[in-house]
């Protein structure tokens, strides 16, 4: 400090000159300090300060100097220095504050142009902005400061005019922000920058544009809060448009830049109009901001400068404004500017390229200008007049825009405002390039699917309609309205009009827009009389410059009369329409007039006294000879009666005029009328039809008077009874314009309208006066094909059914039918075959003895001895019955003696039972369990004690008794098994092995469901007896039982069972099927080493969904044993049986192809008839006739599966019967003793008898009976010539097989008897039912059963005799079992009595009678009587079972004689016979049996589409008709079709997928929503199958609008009811989101959010479960967020106010933190979206929310319920706000980090974010602190 004290001293003295040497010397010695530019010493800078604050204005002045100098030479930093100036600013006196101002200029200037200043430093701090501390820290520095600020732009230019803006940019915005607010001294400050920036524009014309955009960027910075801020705008505004003028103007004298400088007028012009709306909302005048515009615009017009299509923005604006402003000059001055924009845009001289304005552009002002011409002002009528026809010229000039150029306009606009969204949505209607689901009015106003197949902008228009109706309804019923409805206003009801009526002239959407403006005016009352001219205007330019618009033209005139619901509008609507109505007016346009006023009156009962004086009868004289004014007073005739009767009765007479009329459609409207004046009882039908009758004969001749009269004649059933004789007209008059046979389709209207007439009067009166009503009902349903009238004849058909059932007779015992011959002759046949005596039929007919014989009980003894007695004697003809009864090693004769043997084991069993003593505290199950017990000691007893022959049977005898226990007396069958089993591994003995083998197999399948081991253990067995046997017999014997075993594999519940779970144990029974199939298939190779793929394929069978089956150890055991086999026809004969038997298992696991191929290898062995007769006349032997007998025996068996499966066709089974009838033919006309030719034979009888019963009991073919004769008249040749007996025996049991005795040889499901007691036809030529129940077989059968019985009479051939006798027995059990269930039927009341002329006993046979061989009927004709017969209430007692099948089977065989195109509108006969078989499944077993097949999961497979999904969808008539058991295993088999990989479901299309997941959906959703219902026994399959469905379900749904996305739909509709109907615990427990969903699979995530949403929009779940979801909502980043958002904010719909607002605050504080900003961002563009009043303009699109939010957020936040949470939401905004500033900061600079928590992907959207949030950000300024205000000044893109 000593080296500068001197010189420090010197600067005091009084000599200026001095102190300035001195300050230069102090200078001096600083420059030469070495350090002073890296670091200064204290005592350097306190020479510095004591120079600055020195008192000396030369010392101050020459310090600032040499200052400056040194920074200049850097030699010291200029922000040291700056400071010091700005240090010693604040405490100089203020004659040195110029002094330091320049200073401070010159360093600003410095480092602005070295690049040591920069404007981004003073964005977050302004306050530290040097001219901002000079203008804060001395008001004496103004003046000069604004100097400086001349200076730096002026030496700045030279670094970029922008950077230069940038620089000053926070000094002037806060010289507005404090101006406008507190500081008042700035504000002279202001004008003299503002002022100096205006001049240097003038001066500075090549860097004009920056800062005039700097300039008018400061207009959006005022605060508007009185009328000092006002006159503060105005003269800034005014500076500007004068600034501009003068730039513009040297401009164009320089002649370029012209366009650049104009673009900055279309800012400037902008930003006043924004201001005009400013002042609007808060109720300032705006007509000199107004009025600065007119003179900016008009200036350039002056210019002559051409028209930039920018301008187009400003000129929307306009159009917004008008719909706020209220005052008319105002608005006159609004009016100017427009049509300085039009004429400017008229010169067409003038446009530039890109400039030429489009229809919809234009279109957007009709309305708007249309609604000024309602003023009182002429000068605003006269303006609004002139620019209409401008508007209208231009209009007519460009008629066109091509959609690119659209395209191009529409994204142009960056930053959102009122006017650019209503603009926007304005071109995707012109264009129509959004679907329905693309607006916010589907969220607020969602109409379902209906918008399928329309447009998107049709969508709009559709929705905008009834957006506008509901908000009218709810205004009138004060009912709640949502947020958006809340706000609407005039303003935006008047957009919404300008929006729709800029569509009025558009070509495919004009007509949707009228309804949507007719609609507006029930919404806003207002808007009546704009609306009424612009109907005038529109009609008259459509009329007037479009071409083919009458349509429009009657729609705009329909609109007038919706304007009445408004009563101040109707003396203007009678202006308009009363001078249509002259006498000497345009009879179209008198026409037309009649009806708005009907229209009229429809909607204002005022209107009547006016249209009531057109409608009198003169009127309608006078108007004869003009057909559409009749026509039109004829239609509003019948309006007035049809809407009020009470106004219609009124006119009678006129009523009656027009029914006198000549004209045909005067007289049919006539009829409606009336019709509808009877319909309120307001007039009597028979006293008018007294009058009128005359008129009504005169249908004949037009079908529509026919209509008309059906309508009006349906009034008739009220009073029928009372007018008894006229009623008989008017029914006969229905019934013959019904009944007429004409194909015109106007006459099918009137059948339609008659028959339905019909329905309304009671079948009493019908009967009365039509004769044979009930006859002529049917064959009217029976001969019809069209589907409306058959539709209606199905109503009245069933309307007759119910009417039977509710007069029949009552509570009558039904008495037995009288029995037939056959049955009376059967009666007889025990007395007659036992009267020898006990023992001699047991020794001689033993097989007739097992079910005739029975032991007489000896009533005096004791109840033990009684019992003692009756076992001993049971026990005794076991004995005898066994010892007589030869097997003769024949698996035929074995067979049917194990089903003799059930017989007598039941008889000894009940007898036991009956007298058996035991305690009296046992139950029944008790005492059999013990009888059991008893008896099989016994029988295991004589077994082992007697000879083989003896053994065998009694094998069989334990085999046939444990068939008949009860399922509780499962130990005694566990007990025999072992027994038997036993037997089975005795090698040595082929007696035991063989008929043990059988039984074991018989016992397995009624073995109890706990017992799976002992089943395992049986089936096992049998395999390895079968592998390791050398026995063939024994081999054969062991293939029965396998195939036994198969009939009841995969057919248990075991869900009860919790040893073994389900699948486990599924999977265990396909593993036991596939090592049967594999083990016969080998077996068969193995004893036939015949060559064959098929066999091949077989043993190497694999069941479905069984991974690894271990089939190669099965082929290597086998195929290593090569035993010398003896031949063996009954061993083969037994395995090939197996192996057919094995089909219903392999049906029920899905293995079709190995069924086919069973069937196939079956077939050809039977087919090679040929060369077995040529080999067995040789005598010598093949393998194929080894294989020919077993497949004669089983194919009937494996033909009744596939018949099922539907894998064989109807041709394949005639020609099966063929075969069979053909090899019996060849057979028998060969005589030889081959023993092979017999066994053959038999084997052909007994196989064709039981192929002919399962084809006659199924009901599904019709056969020829001559052939059915011809095959019985065989078997009785066969039987009646000298054969060996067991031949005879075969041709027996193909006699009784055929007539549906069960002999137990080929064991298949028997249909039940049920004789057609009301055919009386004895000739017909084909059968298709049993031919014990065919009438035309009675004879026939009755002679062919009196010979068999003569033959068991016959004494002379005892073995033939027997055999004869035991064939009878079956047929004899077999009609005893229908005796005994009619006996039980004749104990209940009558239900089957039906009289002769009963039409549902008509229709029952028309369907048992219905043969498509035969003139085929149409399938909608049988799809309407079955429909009639499924709502009768009771049946005949018929085989409905197989009718149904024939149904079924009906539609595809039906397609081969009917022309293709008579399919084209058909009816689904399947889903008709499936409903009939759940309406009648409760009273027929048969049909029950059906639906049980066609649910069971292997049939289900195979069904079509159709019946799937009819099935699925009547899931809960399933579960009232099935037992608990049965529903589970259905949901069980339900579950795994949809979830297994080779189920069939997999090879449907998505469509068809989506179409069975919807029908299942709304099945389990039926059952869910069934109170009487008790579910909880299966809910956890129910639920099991909802698992499964929702895991199928897309990710996301999507709206209807193609045939795809409606399924979709539809689907994701039907899920979100039925999981809203299921149990909260488990609903939670399925939309739980994991880790792994969150980790691994966003779309799981994404479905289950969905689900969520859409089930609280349903109401199933709470509004907490979302807010639940606001963790997973905005931390993902996924396309398929955006539907989920959607979905969110429908929810949020039914919400209170309180939940919505905390909903805002919520997202916006999320969107402070989450890395997915944008996420956030989007969903509160949709929250603000739906609930402000834009929400109607609003295009629901990601992008164009965001671009929104400015608009929509502020919008909301300024209303009147949500300004409460302003502060809070525009807080969190700004914090979001500072956030992204400065993330995009990192982003643009080089050397910075991004920010971590944000994510890298949001990068892309990082511009468009930041201008998003700035924008909303300027639009809530006045919530933001006066800070935050000056920062959000700065911040700029």
């Amino acid at each position: 400090m000593e080296a500068y004290a001197p010189l420090l001293v010197r600067t005091r003295v009084p000599q200026p000159s001095l102190q300035r040497y001195a300050v230069i010397q102090i200078f001096d010695k600083l420059r030469s300090t070495p350090s002073i530019l890296n670091s200064i010493s204290d005592f350097e800078r306190e020479a510095i300060t004591q120079c600055l604050q020195s008192s000396s204005l030369a010392v101050v002045d020459q310090s600032v100097r040499e200052l400056c100098r040194l920074v200049k030479d850097s030699k010291l930093d200029p922000s040291f220095a700056l400071l010091e100036l700005q240090s010693s600013l604040e405490g100089c006196p203020p004659r040195f504050v110029n002094v330091f101002v320049k200073g401070i200029g010159f360093l600003v200037r410095f480092g602005f142009c070295t690049r040591r200043f920069g404007s981004q430093n003073f964005v977050d701090a302004p306050e530290n902005h040097p001219f901002i501390k000079v203008v804060t820290c001395r008001s004496e520095a103004q003046s000069e400061l604004v100097q400086q600020v001349v200076l730096f732009v002026v030496h700045g230019k030279q670094c970029g005019i922008a950077e230069v803006c940038d620089f000053l940019r926070p000094l002037l915005t806060f010289s507005v922000l404090r101006a406008c607010s507190s500081d008042s001294s700035l504000s002279s400050f202001l004008s003299l920058v503002i002022y100096s920036l205006m001049s240097l524009c003038c001066s500075l014309l090549h860097e004009a544009n920056p800062l005039l955009e700097m300039l008018i960027g400061c207009l959006r910075c005022f605060n508007l809060r009185g009328a000092e801020d006002l006159a503060k705008v105005a003269i800034f505004a005014e500076f500007l448009v004068d600034a501009y003028s003068v730039v513009l103007r040297h401009i164009v004298k320089m002649g370029s830049m012209v366009t650049e400088v104009q673009l900055i007028g279309v800012k400037l012009l902008d930003a006043l109009l924004t201001l005009c709306s400013d002042f609007e909302k808060r109720n300032i005048e705006s007509k000199p901001v107004l009025e600065l515009s007119r003179r900016l615009l008009s200036f350039q017009i002056e210019l002559k400068l051409q028209y930039v299509p920018q301008f187009s923005s400003p000129m929307l604006s306009l159009c917004v404004l008008l719909a706020q402003l209220e005052l008319e000059d105002e608005k006159l001055y609004v009016l100017d500017l427009l049509a300085y924009f039009l004429r400017w845009r008229l010169q067409d001289e003038n446009v530039v390229a890109g400039a030429a304005c489009n229809l919809s552009d234009l279109s957007l002002f009709f309305f708007p200008i249309i609604s000024l011409m309602s003023s009182p002002s002429k000068t605003v009528n006269q303006s609004a007049s002139q620019f209409l026809l401008m508007l209208e010229k231009l209009l007519v000039s460009h008629s066109t825009t091509s959609r690119d150029e659209l395209s191009v306009q529409r994204g142009s606009s960056f930053v959102s405002k009122p006017e650019t969204i209503i603009f926007r949505i304005l071109q995707h209607l012109w264009l129509q390039d959004l679907s329905p689901c693309s607006f916010f009015l589907n969220i607020n106003y969602a109409s379902g699917n209906g918008n399928y197949g329309e447009s998107g902008s049709k969508s709009w228009l559709s929705q905008l309609g009834k957006y506008a109706l509901s908000f009218a309804e709810r205004h009138k019923s004060c009912e709640s309205i949502s947020s958006s409805q809340e706000v609407m206003s005039t303003e935006i009801s008047f957009l919404l009009g300008a929006l729709a009526g800029s569509l009025v002239v558009h070509q495919s959407l004009g007509s949707y827009a009228i309804e949507t403006l007719a609609a507006l005016n029930s919404m806003e009352p207002k808007l009546g009389v704009p609306l009424l001219l612009a109907v005038l205007y529109y009609c008259n330019l459509l009329r007037s410059n479009i071409k083919y618009c009458d349509e429009l033209l009657l729609k705009l005139l329909t609109m007038l009369s919706s304007l009445a619901s408004n009563s101040a509008m109707l003396p203007l609507i009678y202006q308009t329409i009363l001078p249509m109505l002259h006498k000497d007016s345009n009879p179209v346009l008198y026409a037309t007039a009649i009806r708005l006023l009907c229209k009229a009156w429809e909607i204002n009962d005022r209107v009547f006294g006016s249209l009531r004086s057109f409608l009198l009868p003169e009127y309608f004289v006078a108007s004869r000879f003009d057909r559409t004014i009749a026509t039109s007073l004829a239609a509003s005739l019948r309006d007035i009666c049809r809407k009020s009767p009470e106004r219609g009765v009124q006119l009678i007479l006129s009523v009656a005029a027009c029914i006198e009329c000549s004209v045909s459609t005067i007289r049919a409207l006539g009829f409606q009328s009336l019709g509808y004046l009877c319909e309120a009882d307001v007039v009597d039908f028979y006293t008018a039809w007294n009058v009128i009758a005359k008129y009504g004969q005169e249908y004949s001749t037009d079908p529509m008077i026919a209509y008309s009269l059906c309508s009006f004649l349906r009034w008739g059933a009220m009073d029928a009874e009372a007018y008894a004789d006229a009623s008989v007209t008017i029914l006969q008059l229905l019934w013959d314009i019904g009944n007429c046979s004409t194909v015109n389709p106007l006459w099918r209207k009137a059948r339609v309208t008659a028959i339905r007439a019909l329905n309304y009067f009671e079948v009493l009166h019908m009967e009365r006066s039509i004769p044979d009503f009930r006859d002529k009902t049917v064959k009217l349903l029976i001969r019809e094909t069209d589907i409306q009238v058959l539709q209606v004849t199905e109503e009245l058909q069933t309307k007759i059914i119910a009417y039977e059932h509710s007069t029949r007779q009552r509570l009558v015992k039904k008495t037995r039918a009288p029995r037939s011959r056959i049955e009376k002759l059967l009666e007889v046949f025990p007395r007659v075959i036992c009267s020898s005596g006990k023992s001699y039929t047991a020794r001689m007919m033993p097989g007739t003895a097992l079910f005739h014989l029975q032991v007489n009980q000896n009533s005096n003894q004791g109840k033990s001895k009684v019992a003692d007695d009756v076992f001993a004697k049971y026990h005794n003809m076991l004995k005898d019955v066994a010892a007589s009864l030869y097997l003769s090693r024949n698996i035929v004769i074995a067979l049917i003696s194990l089903q003799s043997w059930k017989s007598f084991m039941q008889n000894w069993l009940n007898e036991y039972t009956s007298t058996l003593d035991v305690k009296a505290s046992s139950t029944p199950l008790d005492k059999i369990s013990k009888a059991a017990h008893n008896i099989l000691k016994s029988m295991k007893k004589v077994a082992e004690d007697s000879i083989p022959r003896v053994a065998e049977n009694i094998a069989l005898a334990i085999g046939a008794f444990c068939t008949i226990l009860p399922a509780s007396v499962h130990p005694v069958k566990v007990m025999a098994s072992k027994f038997l089993l036993n037997w089975l591994f005795q090698y040595e003995h082929e007696h035991l092995q063989w008929s043990a083998a059988i039984s074991i197999g018989v016992i397995s399948t009624c073995l109890h469901s706990t017992d799976r081991q002992q089943k395992l253990e049986c089936v096992n067995g049998l395999i390895e007896v079968a592998s390791d046997s050398r026995n063939i017999l024994v081999k054969g014997a062991c293939g029965v039982g396998l195939g036994y075993s198969c009939k009841d594999l995969l057919t248990r519940d075991v869900s009860t069972d919790n040893a073994l779970d389900q699948g486990s144990f599924v999977l265990q029974e396909k593993s036991v099927l596939g090592k049967i199939v594999r083990t016969l298939s080998l077996t068969i190779w193995q004893l036939t080493k015949i060559p064959s793929d098929l066999l091949v394929s077989l043993s190497e069978y694999k069941p479905p969904g069984l991974e690894d089956d271990n089939t190669k150890a099965t082929s290597e055991v086998m195929v290593k044993r090569d035993e010398d086999v003896r031949d063996d026809v009954w061993g083969v004969t037994g395995v090939i049986m197996g192996l057919g038997m094995t089909a219903s298992a392999l049906s029920r696991a899905g293995s079709y192809n190995a069924i086919c191929d069973i069937k196939f290898l079956l077939t050809s062995w039977m087919t090679q008839a040929d060369s077995l007769l040529i080999e067995s006349s040789t005598g010598c032997q093949s393998s194929n006739m080894l294989l020919s007998t077993g497949a004669c025996l089983v194919l009937p068996i494996v033909a009744s599966v596939c018949r099922r499966v539907e894998k064989m066709s109807d041709n394949e089974l005639t020609d099966l019967l063929f075969c069979y009838e053909d090899l019996i033919s060849k057979l028998q006309l060969q005589k030889t003793s081959n023993i092979f030719h017999h066994n053959q034979l038999m084997a052909s009888c007994v196989g064709a008898g039981s192929l002919l019963a399962c084809i006659l009991d199924d009901g599904l073919v019709s056969l020829d009976v001559q052939q059915v004769k011809n095959l019985l008249g065989l078997f009785k040749k066969i039987y009646s010539d000298t054969y060996p007996h067991l031949v005879h025996l075969g041709a027996f049991l193909g006699v009784v097989n055929a007539m549906g005795a069960d002999t137990g040889c080929t064991p298949h499901h028997r249909s039940e008897i049920i004789p057609i007691t009301f055919s009386e036809e004895k000739e017909l030529s084909n059968i298709n039912a049993p031919l014990l129940s065919s009438s035309c077989f009675a004879d026939y059968l009755l002679a062919l059963i009196q010979d068999m019985f003569l033959v068991a009479q016959d004494s002379s051939d005892s073995q033939l005799q027997a055999y004869a006798s035991w064939a009878i027995a079956f047929l004899h059990q077999h009609l005893c079992s229908k005796v005994h269930r009619d006996e039980i039927a004749s104990s209940m009341p009558i239900d089957q009595n039906f009289s002769k002329d009963a039409a549902i006993l008509k229709l029952s046979t028309w369907m048992m009678q219905l043969d498509y061989s035969r003139n085929p009927s149409h399938v909608n004709t049988i799809a309407a009587v079955l429909k009639c017969l499924s709502s009768a209430p009771r049946l005949p007692k018929l085989d409905w079972g197989a009718v149904i099948r024939r149904c079924m089977k009906y539609e595809a065989h039906i397609a081969e004689f009917l022309p293709k195109d008579s399919f084209s509108k058909k009816r689904s006969l399947r889903k008709e016979c499936v409903l009939f078989s759940l309406a009648h499944s409760n009273k027929f077993d048969q049909l029950l049996s059906l639906l049980d097949e066609l649910t069971s999961l292997f049939r289900f497979r195979t069904l079509d589409l159709i019946t799937q999904s009819c099935l699925l969808f009547r899931l809960l008539d399933l579960t009232r008709i099935f037992s608990s058991s049965r529903t589970k295993l259905l949901l069980e088999d339900i579950y795994e079709f949809l979830s297994s990989p080779v189920s069939s479901y997999q090879n449907y299309n998505i469509q068809q997928k989506r179409f069975l997941q919807l029908s299942c959906w709304k099945g389990l959703s039926n059952c869910l929503n069934e109170a009487s219902l008790d579910t909880s026994e299966y809910l956890s399959g129910m639920e099991r199958c909802m698992e499964i469905l929702f895991g199928l379900l897309p990710a996301q749904p999507t709206a209807a609008f193609s045939k795809q996305e409606l399924m979709l739909s539809l689907e994701w509709n039907e899920s979100i009811v039925c999981l809203g109907n299921s149990k909260r615990v488990w609903l939670m427990d399925l939309l739980r989101i994991s880790t792994v969903d969150r980790d691994e699979d966003s779309g799981a995530m994404l479905k289950k959010m969905l689900a969520i949403s859409q089930l609280v929009k349903l109401g199933s779940l709470p509004l907490t479960e979302l807010a639940n979801l606001k963790s997973h909502m905005f931390n993902t980043q996924s396309q398929g967020m955006w539907k989920f958002f959607v979905e969110v904010t429908a929810a949020l719909q039914s919400a209170e106010g309180s939940m919505k607002r905390q909903w805002l605050i919520s997202v916006l504080e999320i969107s402070c933190m989450t890395k997915f900003p944008s996420m956030a961002l989007q969903f509160l563009g949709l929250l603000c979206g739906c609930f402000c009043k834009y929400m109607p303009f609003l295009v629901l699109d990601p992008q164009v929310v965001l671009v929104d939010l400015p608009v929509t957020l502020s919008s909301l936040l300024s209303s009147t319920k949500w300004r409460g949470v302003a502060d809070a939401a525009v807080s969190c905004l700004w914090t979001l706000t500072v956030r992204i500033y400065n993330w995009v900061k990192t982003l643009t600079c080089d050397g910075h980090t991004p920010d971590l928590d944000i994510d890298p992907t949001e990068a892309e959207m990082s511009n468009l974010l930041m201008q998003v949030l700035l924008d909303a950000c300027h639009n809530l300024k006045e919530f933001l602190p006066l800070k935050n205000q000056l920062m959000l000044a700065n911040m700029v893109m």
